[in-house]
């Protein structure tokens, strides 16, 4: 009998931009305050990428920095995979970016496109390629700077996002360990819950179009919020299953950090109290595909995740798409270095 190898998180990054945009500072822009934006969404600032700033401005750094935690060369990675849905160029892949700035020569590469549960869906993927021995050494970065996107005069929207790029190591670890399952879903039918219009070959930018704002971000708030309270706890517990495991033996949630509110209805639907919830949506707000490894990043680098945790990462997004995953940490911290 042959036993499945499991694929574990050896490694983590993370990468900001350095401009901090406060509630404040939107006051001056658009008819908001900083009290309405705390209570609706959590979040009392941003970070943004600066004009000349691209997502593997921020995908690079995060990174390096991660292949140095897992003791990974580049040279050593099979793929480079990037989560994101604002790439540096519609084509090509800005993971083709990210592979060469690294010197992975001898990595494939490309991008996942699911919105803001990129990183999850690709953590399954992922592990499914170094489950399978097609692979041993993968990066994934979930990168995004959607404020490229944010119409700044539309107060619903540009409150809530904010850029930049976390990234993790995966490799083989112990079959009790890793990424241990996953549930991923869709429902198209509300693409246009939350997209932007102009800039597909749907419909190509024009002066027109651009003087009509139809290359920033529509949104379609109560839809996606009401959708995301139902499906985020839905997923997890999913994946839980999927698993084999409880929400008993959940050590930390770490969410999608779009709406504070989001984020509690999720943690009451799985029964887990705030010292099992990790959140940071107050200072970055919704950082998309970067969101969850960014968390995690931080997570680990505060001392909140130790050997045989068990975490459970969900997303959910355009498309409308959802993921979650379950991992049990098979790291030594700080740093465990490459798996074996």
């Amino acid at each position: 009998m042959v036993t499945r190898r499991r694929a574990g998180i050896l490694g983590v990054g993370m990468a900001l931009p350095e401009r901090i945009l406060t509630n404040a500072d939107l006051e001056r822009i658009v008819d908001t305050s900083d009290e309405w934006i705390v209570e609706r969404t959590g979040i009392r600032e941003r970070r943004v990428a600066g004009e000349n700033e691209s997502t593997s401005d921020f995908a690079i750094p995060a990174s390096q920095e991660a292949l140095n935690d897992a003791g990974v060369r580049p040279e050593d990675l099979d793929l480079v995979l990037c989560a994101t849905c604002s790439g540096d160029y519609p084509w090509p892949a800005t993971a083709c970016v990210v592979q060469d700035a690294l010197g992975a020569s001898r990595a494939a590469a490309f991008d996942l496109s699911a919105a803001c549960a990129g990183f999850c869906y690709g953590l399954s993927v992922a592990a499914s390629l170094i489950e399978s021995g097609a692979m041993r050494y993968i990066l994934l970065v979930g990168a995004d700077t959607l404020t490229k996107y944010v119409d700044w005069s539309d107060r619903r929207t540009c409150i809530l996002f904010g850029d930049g790029a976390g990234a993790v190591i995966l490799g083989p670890c112990e079959q009790s360990e890793g990424v241990l399952g996953s549930a991923l879903g869709c429902d198209g039918a509300h693409v246009r819950s939350l997209y932007v219009p102009a800039g597909g070959t749907r419909m190509p930018v024009t002066e027109d179009r651009l003087a009509g704002r139809l290359d920033k971000m529509v949104m379609r708030g109560g839809e996606v919020f009401r959708f995301a309270v139902k499906i985020m706890g839905e997923a997890c517990l999913r994946a839980l299953e999927n698993s084999g495991l409880t929400t008993d033996e959940v050590s930390l949630f770490i969410p999608h950090q779009a709406n504070i509110r989001i984020i509690r209805a999720a943690a009451e639907r799985m029964g887990l109290d705030e010292g099992r919830v990790f959140n940071n949506v107050e200072r970055y707000g919704n950082t998309s595909a970067a969101s969850v490894p960014i968390a995690l990043a931080e997570a680990v680098g505060g001392g909140r995740i130790a050997r045989n945790d068990v975490l459970v990462f969900v997303g959910f997004g355009a498309g409308l798409t959802w993921a979650a995953n379950v991992v049990r940490w098979c790291r030594d911290e700080p740093g465990c270095g490459a798996a074996p």
